[in-house]
């Protein structure tokens, strides 16, 4: 069975084609394009390039399409990617302006060019559908949550991924195996006990951290839309609500302009008025610029508000992950982040630590109760896996 996964970006078409044969998972091709102007060739020219290497004979040698869509209204988990979810995700255009559309462009195109292959979704928030009423409920009116105005949560495959992988380095496969069926089975999978808690650091262009107990996500930081929780690279995060009508008024500012500033010109960019890229900022911190050290330790500091927030709510942590471009190359990240946490069972090998780089590894000290690791995340190998699983259900 091949499975082609499309990752859809703004200006972006980046691609993984897996096989599964028995129980045996192969990575077969990855590719991509940037600064994208036409899907529809971009799409043309990846089945071309994969015809090319030998990979595929035909379209119809593909079992699915698979993708990780963000958020939809009335739509979660694992679905066929049919006209009525597409519509659902237009709903939510406003909130994941940057994610939806290119999307729904991207997934109609496919559709047109290979009508015969299935087209499957793992959304974004399926991994939080397990989360608690309270942990998802924000104190509005009962028409806003109905409304669709509530916690979503995101980066759900990558979590899930860290989730699964996280429970196999700590010799919990009985975990890894509940995370692994999650979509498939429920909770119905028995998981022994003690309780096996995580606490996953997803920290790139775009952050989130989430709580995750027995291989079930128990929260994420990020909220209504992927525009909330740490400051993200020019997008502002959390924020009070009345922020908006305030500076409406104050600075004279119309709706779109708000939506412009908060989506593009927030986040690091906005603090450091250097650069989104943390690289950039980090440099400009080590010339002496103060704006730009301030940027690294606001992130640092809402990084750590989110771990205190799920360490208590798991009530106590027996991994700490961290994982995408900046938690798995910026050891001084992790380093900050993880500072003065003795009194919680966590130590840092400050050696270690500074030695890893994008590969997987422990960097916590011998005698720490609590694991730190680096693991990279495989959000499309998650997506392939749960195309997979609906296929043979179906």
């Amino acid at each position: 069975m091949k499975i082609l996964v499309a990752n859809i970006g703004s200006t972006s078409l980046k691609w993984r084609l897996f096989e599964f044969s028995d129980n045996v998972e192969s990575l077969l091709h990855k590719g991509g394009f940037e600064r994208v102007t036409d899907y529809a060739g971009a799409i043309e020219d990846c089945l071309r390039t994969l015809k090319e290497g030998g990979h595929i004979v035909t379209e119809q040698d593909l079992a699915a399409v698979g993708f990780k869509p963000v958020v939809a209204h009335g739509v979660s988990g694992c679905v066929r990617m049919d006209e009525s979810v597409l519509a659902a995700m237009e709903v939510y255009n406003p909130i994941a302006p940057a994610h939806n559309p290119p999307y729904i462009l991207g997934i109609r195109l496919f559709a047109e060019r290979m009508p015969k292959v299935p087209l499957v979704g793992l959304f974004e928030t399926s991994f939080y559908q397990w989360a608690a009423p309270a942990s998802i409920r924000y104190g509005v009116p009962e028409s806003w949550y109905e409304a669709g105005v509530r916690r979503w949560g995101f980066h759900g495959a990558s979590h899930k991924f860290i989730a699964e992988r996280s429970a196999e380095l700590l010799g919990r496969e009985d975990v890894a195996e509940r995370a692994r069926k999650l979509y498939a089975e429920g909770l119905k999978t028995r998981v022994n006990e003690p309780d096996l808690r995580v606490i996953s650091c997803h920290l790139g262009g775009s952050s989130s951290l989430s709580g995750i107990r027995n291989g079930v996500a128990i929260g994420n930081s990020l909220g209504l839309s992927p525009q909330s929780g740490l400051p993200h690279n020019n997008r502002v995060g959390d924020l009070d609500a009345f922020a908006i009508p305030f500076v409406m008024r104050r600075l004279k500012l119309s709706l779109e302009d708000v939506e412009k500033q908060l989506c593009q010109e927030g986040g690091l960019k906005g603090i450091s008025g250097v650069s989104n890229d943390l690289r950039d900022i980090r440099a400009a911190a080590e010339r002496g610029d103060a704006r730009a050290q301030l940027a690294q330790e606001v992130f640092v500091h809402s990084a750590r508000h989110w771990i205190g927030a799920f360490l208590v709510e798991l009530g106590g942590l027996d991994a700490l992950v961290f994982t995408a471009g900046i938690g798995e190359n910026r050891p001084e990240m992790r380093a900050g982040i993880c500072a003065g946490l003795e009194n919680f069972g966590l130590s840092l090998d400050a050696e270690a630590n500074r030695e890893v780089r994008a590969r997987e590894a422990i960097v916590s000290a011998s005698d720490s109760k609590v694991r730190v690791m680096v693991i990279p995340t495989n959000e499309e190998l998650v997506v392939a896996r749960e195309v997979r699983r609906l296929l043979e259900r179906s």
